[in-house]
């Protein structure tokens, strides 16, 4: 046994003394991933194995109660706040990571759902956890963190919310407390800036930690994962929100602003080395009955256009102003307003078509292209997402009450690979339908990412979390082939992976040539980082976290070279 020592900064007393077994051959859940599996890519096999035990990190202890512990005990560890507030050390690789891989997987999500003996009630309300996965020369340096945005000092100062969450406000105590969190609420003050939804890197280097409120862009370094401070627009746009995942490239950072008052959207610019977005153009609201815009997670762009989705799940200020959530939180679903894809040019900011397609429901899109004739004429955009059937139950069904009472019974909503396409021809209408058949990926899907370099181009494959049914939540991880319309599917018994992030082999000729990176969270409460073949999807490498993670969200890739 490897003794890993773990002090505390805060105090002598609360020194805890920690042992872990190294990792050996014999340990896990299958054959196949007790197998050291070599990588060999079409330059030739890489080779390398880490296996020193960690050494000795020093972490801060957080306070957990007797209620969140016990919770702890009955749930699986995906859905609990994390034991510690922060942590960093090196951890033991089993199988082969490949040399070529240089530089972090930061991924951010919810690492604490509870304040003292209150729990919260959704998987979006956790406050901000940023975890890196530091590879050089085959070795895992691994380490989390909380974000300290203004919503979680509160609350640690407090021992109470402070801010509005996802499905949380404060409570009031009066009514003159209640007039005063409204005034608040409309100013923009009261929301959170709770930053616990994507990461990216700007061109200029810069890592921002994001979620759906303005005010929630916040700086951190990406490998202290220090909070440096928040990211201050200096351009006058005003509004609250913003979509919670920009368009991010070297030479650019695009993202939409809904506009509450006015139905409708900005689609503005970042530069790098800027922090002024820049209005390219705007486009109005088409559904007639339509009081507010349609929900926008996320968008697509192409090569020379961005589509800006109009969903018939609208923001719905009568529901934001209530002390208590409705199944559908801060929207309201409008089917009779109906759903519409706009495309409007990067270049001059005209909308050069708007179409009605059938109803949906997405929050991630996955890419978009543009499709030509023989002669290299525009004669359509096609855009794929994560679509829930047009239906709004995935939205409750992520409460944490539900995630954690898993009964055996398939109670995960389907859903599949959805692909507009909207024609250049005039027409009013697009199509929407399934890109494969969606029991190739067993009826669930989300969480994409795909090789970086085809963005806004035709591709072929797409890394997402699919399903093992009967299950209540995502639990496989899954590789799409769009050209035959197949799925390969990384499964173990128990588990529960986070967003597949593919980094593509430098030089790589191969759109599919790279590895894929996922953070396991096992229902024995354990945890590692899983690397897959990205070609084969067949296991890479493993590295054992000290204990295992809450479930995360979305994460960038920080390249060695560029982290400062």
């Amino acid at each position: 046994m490897a003794c890993i020592s773990f002090s505390s900064s805060v105090s002598p007393s609360n020194s805890i003394a920690f042992t872990m077994p190294q990792l050996d051959p014999k340990d896990g859940p299958t054959a196949r991933s007790n197998r050291f599996i070599s990588c060999r890519k079409r330059g030739g096999a890489v080779r390398h194995v880490a296996t020193q035990p960690p050494a000795a990190i020093t972490i801060p202890s957080t306070q957990r109660s007797e209620k969140e512990a016990d919770a702890a005990i009955k749930s699986h560890v995906a859905w609990t706040s994390i034991r510690r507030l922060r942590w960093e050390g090196e951890i033991s690789v089993q199988g082969e990571i490949p040399l070529w891989l240089s530089g972090t997987y930061l991924r951010n999500g919810p690492g604490l759902w509870h304040i003292d003996d209150y729990n919260f009630r959704h998987l979006f309300d956790g406050y901000a956890m940023i975890v890196k996965l530091q590879f050089e020369n085959g070795r895992v340096i691994a380490g989390h963190r909380q974000i300290e945005s203004d919503a979680y000092k509160a609350a640690m100062r407090n021992r109470r919310l402070c801010y509005r969450e996802f499905s949380e406000s404060p409570k009031p105590g009066n009514f003159l407390f209640y007039v005063g969190e409204l005034a608040s609420l409309f100013s923009g003050a009261s929301l959170t800036d709770n930053s616990n939804t994507g990461v990216v890197r700007l061109g200029d280097g810069r890592v921002l930690c994001l979620t759906e409120t303005q005010k929630g862009s916040i700086v951190i370094d990406p490998e202290t994962l220090g909070t440096i401070g928040r990211f201050e627009y200096s351009d006058s746009l005003g509004g609250l929100i913003h979509s919670a995942h920009p368009i991010v490239t070297e030479s650019e950072f695009l993202t939409l602003l809904p506009d509450l008052i006015n139905p409708g959207y900005l689609v503005v610019r970042m530069e790098p080395g800027s922090n002024e977005r820049k209005v390219i153009g705007r486009v109005d609201c088409r559904g007639r009955s339509a009081q507010a815009p349609g929900w926008v997670h996320s968008f697509p762009v192409t090569e020379h256009y961005v589509i800006i989705p109009e969903m018939p799940l609208r923001y719905c200020v009568h529901n934001l102003l209530k002390a208590e959530p409705t199944p559908l939180y801060k929207f309201q679903w409008q089917p009779e307003s109906k759903s519409y894809l706009h495309v409007m040019c990067k270049a001059s900011g005209k909308i050069v078509t708007s179409v009605e397609v059938p109803l949906y429901v997405t929050f991630h899109f996955i890419n978009a292209y543009e499709e030509r004739d023989k002669d290299g004429r525009m004669v359509a955009v096609v855009a794929d997402c994560c679509e829930h059937n047009a239906d709004t139950s995935i939205l409750d069904n992520l409460r944490l009450e539900n995630l954690r009472s898993l009964s055996g019974q398939d109670v995960l909503p389907d859903a599949r690979v959805g692909r507009f396409r909207i024609p250049f021809d005039g027409s009013p209408y697009g199509t929407l339908e399934a890109a494969l058949d969606p029991e190739e990926h067993g009826r669930g899907m989300d969480m994409c990412s795909i090789n970086p370099y085809f963005l806004g181009k035709k591709y072929r494959y797409a890394y997402a979390c699919g399903a093992r049914r009967p299950c209540n939540f995502p639990n496989t991880i899954t590789k799409i082939d769009l050209e035959k319309k197949t799925a390969k599917n990384w499964h173990e018994e128990g588990a529960i992976p986070s967003e597949p992030f593919f980094v593509a082999l430098p030089g790589a000729t191969e759109e599919d040539d790279g590895v894929v990176i996922s953070m396991i969270s096992q229902e024995n409460g354990d945890g590692y980082a899983l690397l897959l073949d990205g070609s084969t999807l067949e296991e890479i490498a493993r590295a054992k976290f000290p204990y295992g993670l809450p479930y995360g969200l979305h994460g960038c890739w920080v390249p060695k070279d560029q982290k400062k």
